[in-house]
This record gives C-alpha cells, structure tokens and sequence, in this order.
C-alpha cells in the first residue's frame, strides 16, 4: 500500500497529522525501556504489549526490521492549560479510537501490518499476561515506547512536529507495513 492510500485512511479515521515513516528511523533504545521498568503508568510486568511482554529489545528490533517502511500518525488535543488532565486525558481517548479504526480498517483491506500505539494495548478489561496466553494476538497493540523506541527522535527523523505548543498535547503512533 503506497503512503498515499495510508494518509488519506489516516485522515478518514480521524488523525491530526500523519508523516511517512522509514524503519531504518527506528531505534530500541534501551533508556526508553529502563522508563518502562520505572512502571509510571502501572502496566509493566502486566501486559503482553509491555515489557518484559513484548519481549526484549532484540526481539522488537527484529519484528520492526521485518517491515517495511509505514505512516507516523498523531492527534493533538488542545488544553486549557498546561496542567490539563482532563483535555490530555480526552485527546488519548481520542487517538485510542482513531487508532483502532485504523487498525480495523487495514485488517479489513487485508493489510498486513503493525501496529505500535501510544500506551498500552486495552484490548482486554484484563490481561491474561503471564498466566495464559494473548486472548487475540492478531489484535494486539503495543506502544512505540514499549519496543523501546523515543518518540521525540522518530517523530524529528521522519518530519513530523512532536511539540505544537504548552496548550496542545500530541499522541503518536505508527502503522509499519510488512
């Protein structure tokens, strides 16, 4: 699928901003995954699409390595101040949603893909990670940052703006194609 057919998807399903995506940009970084294993947002050791879940940085290294190059997609949100929970807590359900239409939407096209959103998969209410496995591991999302990758640089090495001022907040992810 050429980055014209995946932007025009992309702004369909409801993204901000969208930038075509090298895999080559790619880096699994492994002071993102020490981030990670802070456990800020109480998902690690919780979630097969967060670590150690997703697997080592070699691992997610090589399943991006597998692909081909992709879309980066955001949706920026605007708060009413820098201090906004609740704005930065509807633009994340915001991009959730318009993430998962996109998802959908290129399983239906049969494009074969992956997928890495902004925070974990929610799929499921709960996890079955680690004593069963993944209940739909064609469905699962894990985050950029979970395979180790920052933001920030994928976002500048591909074009795209990451900060849009102290009252916006941007949600990122990717799409790769295989």
């Amino acid at each position: 699928m050429e980055y014209k057919e995946l932007e025009k998807i992309a702004k369909e399903c409801g993204f901000t901003h969208t930038a075509p995506l090298a895999v080559t940009t790619m880096q699994m970084k492994q002071e993102v995954r020490d981030m990670c294993a802070q456990n800020t947002c109480g998902q690690y050791g919780k979630n097969w699409c967060c670590p150690p879940g997703c697997g080592d940085l070699e691992v997610c290294q090589q399943t991006v390595n597998q692909c081909k190059d992709g879309i980066l997609v955001q949706t920026v949100g605007e708060l009413e101040d820098e201090m906004d929970g609740e704005g930065m807590m509807e633009a994340q359900e915001e991009h959730s949603k318009h993430f998962l239409a996109m998802v959908d939407r290129l399983h239906e096209l049969g494009v074969p893909m992956l997928p890495l959103g902004a925070g974990t998969c929610t799929r499921c209410k709960v996890c079955t990670y680690p004593d069963a496995p993944c209940r739909f591991p064609e469905k699962k999302i894990s985050s950029m940052e979970a395979y180790g990758m920052l933001v920030l640089q994928v976002c500048k090495e591909n074009h795209l703006e990451y900060y849009y001022g102290p009252n916006a907040i941007a949600y990122t992810g990717c799409f790769l194609l295989k």
